[in-house]
């Protein structure tokens, strides 16, 4: 059904055209993007998710993150997904994980799969837990978890929203 690839130059026209449709409905944070959102250069972007993919060359004020688009058999992007191999202090109430899905191609199983794939990475990655958190209102959202093993763990404020943590053991 779909499969998890790395960004590359490559996708540049679909990777803008998949942002651009979640600016087209509204939606101006890509969650799981590495601030693909917020990123003039898709060449810049693309060097920044290699650079934070190695503890070496990661920015010091992230962690170990693989970035991941999911594309379907026509070889269109239909989400993005990251993997946050740590959590430091800011991403302690965000979690290991964010992920998204083209507003055109939601309802179809996508956002299940991806994170049914990242939880693959993660279990080669040695990690023994995911922390994921979602908005209250978020039912979608808070479904793909759980039926990938999410259980409630705790809830938090942020910005004045109501958020839910959920734990996936690996």
């Amino acid at each position: 059904m779909i499969r998890l690839i790395r960004p590359t130059l490559k996708y540049k026209t679909k990777a803008l055209a998949y942002r651009q449709e979640h600016f087209e409905h509204g939606e101006q944070i890509i969650n799981g993007s590495e601030l693909f959102d917020k990123t003039e250069s898709y060449e810049e972007w693309i060097k920044t998710v290699k650079d934070n993919e190695n503890a070496e060359t990661v920015n010091p004020n992230w962690v170990v993150t693989d970035t991941f688009f999911a594309v379907n058999n026509e070889d269109e992007i239909v989400g993005i997904i990251d993997l946050r191999h740590t959590l430091n202090e800011f991403l302690k109430d965000f979690g290991n994980c964010g992920y998204s899905v083209r507003p055109s191609q939601r309802r179809k199983g996508y956002a299940t799969e991806m994170l049914r794939q990242i939880l693959d990475v993660a279990r080669k990655a040695d990690m023994k837990e995911l922390h994921l958190s979602v908005e209250k209102d978020n039912l979608p959202s808070v479904k793909t978890i759980v039926r990938n093993g999410g259980v409630y763990e705790r809830s938090f404020d942020f910005e004045g929203e109501q958020a839910d943590v959920y734990r996936i053991e690996l």
